[in-house]
């Protein structure tokens, strides 16, 4: 297959992931979830007590580890030195810890190194925060997914009562919004909207009107 590339930016919780890997499954494309992989970074940075804050050490422990991805079109599965991790990193601590170590550049390039490479072997639906502005400026489609705050938040607390877990809708809210602050005002890469992306606000609308939009876009440009 040619080679094809939609970029998904957009904040946390506003549903990249999900239309990402089923917009990718009915185009028989690979789905590349690039918040995974920091998200791998900071598991193991925590599993070796490494504090996701401190640079040097983020990027010592990037270093030492075998982090694998098996791609397919049906989602990626991630592995850390040979253990499946893809459910294990899906916690709000992990992603705070991927927050801070996505802020430093040197372990920014490397996985979008990995990322890029990617998207060179396979046709791509690939999601995250800097793809269409940094890791795929050339990509035929850029989509910036986005939604409101509570509305976000009510889709965390979805996600975590799935895992067994509650917590106070108050609570998730301030928990994104930090998030986003943190995204937003890092010094690399930050979360930015690109200048040809098409903005998408998925407030109100359903998994499945979200990846219509996007096949819809996608019709314009393939």
């Amino acid at each position: 297959m040619e080679r094809f590339a939609i970029a998904i930016d957009g904040p946390a919780g506003s549903g990249k992931s999900t239309a990402a890997k089923e917009v990718a499954k009915r185009l028989g494309m690979v789905y590349v979830d690039t918040g995974a992989m920091y998200r791998t970074v900071a598991l193991a940075c925590m599993k070796a007590g490494v504090a996701t804050a401190e640079e040097a050490e983020a990027l010592s422990v990037l270093n030492g580890i075998d982090m694998r991805i098996e791609p397919g079109q049906g989602g990626q599965r991630i592995f850390l030195d040979e253990k499946d991790v893809t459910a294990e990193i899906r916690t709000p601590e992990i992603g705070k810890g991927a927050s801070e170590v996505a802020a430093f550049q040197k372990v920014r390039e490397r996985l979008v190194e990995i990322q890029q490479e990617l998207a060179r072997e396979y046709p791509v639906v690939m999601d995250g925060r800097d793809i269409g502005t940094v890791v795929l400026p050339d990509a035929e489609l850029k989509i910036y997914l986005d939604a409101g705050v509570e509305e976000r938040a009510r889709r965390r607390q979805g996600e975590l009562r799935e895992q067994g877990k509650t917590e106070e809708l108050s609570a998730v809210m301030e928990k994104i919004r930090q998030r986003d602050e943190a995204d937003k005002s890092r010094e690399h890469s930050p979360l930015r909207m690109a200048k040809d992306a098409i903005l998408l606000d998925s407030t109100g609308m359903s998994a499945e009107e979200v990846v219509q939009a996007i096949l819809a876009e996608v019709k314009k440009v393939r």
